[in-house]
């Protein structure tokens, strides 16, 4: 039932837009978070506040990331991995520093 009255909460009619109710349907949206504008009976567009939109950024980026990530992971060749003094001899990188940065984090 939680669903159906959200649902019923978060729809608009795009005729309230043409009504002149924009700014209303525009705070109610910062207050929800978002709102589905239906024309015809169908779902037109959804309104969204931006700090929503920009969390739903964010979560798409820290997904494709992570998938990214497991895919790497996943066909990663334990053979094929340098120590640390191997990856320094390679490119010539002086790593000495790397153990006086404790409690830093390298991404």
């Amino acid at each position: 039932m939680k669903s159906i009255r959200s649902a019923i909460e978060n729809t608009v009619s795009i005729s309230l837009f043409n009504k002149g109710l924009a700014g209303k349907i525009f705070d109610e949206v910062r207050l929800s978070g978002a709102k589905v504008v239906m024309k015809n009976n169908s779902a037109e567009c959804v309104l969204l506040s931006p700090e929503e939109y920009l969390h739903l950024l964010d979560s798409v980026n820290q997904a494709r990331a992570a998938v990214t990530a497991l895919k790497r992971l996943n066909s990663l060749d334990p053979n094929t991995l340098l120590t640390e003094e191997e990856f320094a001899v390679r490119t010539d990188l002086d790593i000495s520093f790397i153990n006086t940065t404790a409690g830093v984090d390298f991404e």
